[in-house]
């Protein structure tokens, strides 16, 4: 059973990611093989966990792939390390709307009987500390909340004032961090600058193991890791049958296109699948013998000029005539423009960047097949954009789904090869998916080793009122 800790905190802003990252990167510079989670359909923070564990971070959220795959993925990922770091989202108890704390870090922490660390950000509190913790620590007494580390600590004597409220409550300090600048992580528009975009990201991490080397207890950390009790579940697997031919399918990566789930490319390759990473930014070409393309989240629009400016990529997406899935970021590259400048014209829309931010989960329904979903497929996805999409001539929407209010909402964009949407799946949830989308990359590639063109423009589909508010909300 691998050892793990889960770290928390009363809300966002408090500095879990500095935490659970400086605590990765420590204890890996200490000779333990280490995993990372991440809960929730965070893209940002498992790619500061990857650099700084050396494996690739998972995500663990219950409502997009449900509870009983929660145990299996964590133990996936966690194969082989003898210790994991489970990184939580928003405050401790904050799940999805309108639910008692599903997909919360509380409720994952029960699901894998992992101890809890509170991380509190220390900046303008002192005994009334107490008070918090007492009120975490008694909400739910089903999630073992088993010390603090306190964070933004100003002084020895905020510390010592600190600590004697922590403990009057009977919690245990784990670890006290100073106020230092340096080992913050840059933020945008839509949260943290991703690893693969910060350019001191390595020396970040570095600093963030060293801060946490010196300033927490990691041995009682280990120890505390330990103490997780339970049966641990078996690993994840894909469990589908490969096709034959092994067609290659091209990923989209890259600065660009970082939000996207470790278990894709292995679902790919499990499937039969000869996955080939593509950098729109850089590679000028897809790879050779392509037979379908991948394009997941991330931040087209800090990159639209560059994306726009390799010219010779845009115009092979458009004409290669393969299978495309393609999630948020794949949406926007797949338009006509982006912010007015030239994207790869699949889709006959153009997307723009607005002030207001789509945020939270969608329980959406396929109007119709498609090459990855069957009509009727029913999934619990994510939207995370501040951008909007105007097509410009009548089609088919990806995804049907109903607003909380019980408005009905039609949105993304479906050809005969193109599944195109702001929605973000899991593709641990619908294994199926992918393994139909690389059938039909086998079955194209197996008809026409050199495939017809797409049309440069093919037709997008015209929302109602209702969803083209949809894309701005």
């Amino acid at each position: 059973m691998v050892g793990r800790v889960v770290i928390a905190a009363p809300c966002s802003g408090s500095g879990k990611t500095t935490i659970a990252t400086g605590l990765l990167a420590a204890l890996r510079k200490r000779g333990h093989v280490v995993a990372a989670g991440k809960v929730g359909p965070d893209y940002i923070d498992p790619g500061y966990h990857t650099l700084a564990s050396g494996r690739p971070g998972r995500n663990l959220d219950p409502v997009l792939v449900g509870e009983d795959l929660v145990g299996p993925l964590f133990a996936h990922g966690a194969r082989g390390a003898d210790l994991a770091v489970i990184e939580g989202v928003m405050g401790l108890f904050d799940g999805r709307i309108g639910t008692d704390g599903f997909g919360s870090t509380a409720h994952v922490a029960r699901l894998l009987d992992a101890p809890v660390l509170l991380v509190v950000d220390a900046r303008g509190n002192g005994a009334s500390v107490a008070a918090l913790l007492h009120g975490f620590r008694s909400y739910r007494p089903d999630v073992r909340l088993s010390g603090v580390i306190l964070n933004q600590v100003g002084s020895d004597r905020h510390e010592r004032v600190l600590r004697e409220a922590c403990a009057e409550v009977g919690l245990e300090v784990f670890g006290a961090l100073r106020r230092d600048a340096g080992v913050e992580v840059p933020s945008r528009h839509l949260g943290l600058v991703t690893a693969a975009e910060h350019g001191a990201a390595t020396q970040a991490i570095d600093a963030m193991g060293e801060v946490v080397a010196r300033s927490v207890a990691l041995d009682r950390i280990v120890r505390l890791a330990g103490s997780a009790s339970g049966s641990q579940a078996p690993p994840w697997e894909p469990g589908i049958e490969p096709v034959s031919g092994a067609p290659v399918v091209a990923l989209a990566g890259g600065a660009a296109f970082t939000f996207g789930y470790a278990e894709h490319a292995e679902l790919l390759r499990a499937a039969g699948a000869t996955v080939a990473v593509v950098d729109p930014l850089r590679d000028e070409a897809l790879p050779d013998g392509t037979a379908g393309i991948v394009l997941p989240g991330g931040f087209p629009e800090q990159y639209a000029a560059e994306l726009s400016g390799n010219e010779s990529l845009r115009r092979a997406v458009a004409t290669a005539g393969v299978p495309v899935h393609a999630e948020c970021a794949g949406l926007l590259y797949l338009a006509r423009t982006l912010d007015g400048h030239p994207m790869c014209g699949v889709l006959d829309a153009e997307a723009t960047m607005t002030g207001r931010l789509t945020l939270g989960y969608r329980d959406v329904v396929a109007p119709e097949e498609s090459v990855p979903f069957p009509a009727g497929t029913r999934l619990t996805g994510h939207e995370f954009h501040r951008t909007r999409i105007t097509p410009r001539h009548g089609a088919r929407p990806a995804w049907r789904w109903r607003a909380e209010d019980g408005t009905p909402h039609a949105e993304g964009f479906l050809t005969s090869e193109v599944h195109a949407s702001y929605v973000h799946t899991h593709p641990a949830a619908s294994p199926s998916a992918v393994a139909r989308f690389v059938a039909r990359c086998s079955a194209r590639s197996s008809r026409n080793a050199n495939p017809m063109p797409m049309a440069a423009h093919s037709t997008a589909w015209v929302p109602s009122e209702a969803s083209r508010n949809s894309h701005s909300t």
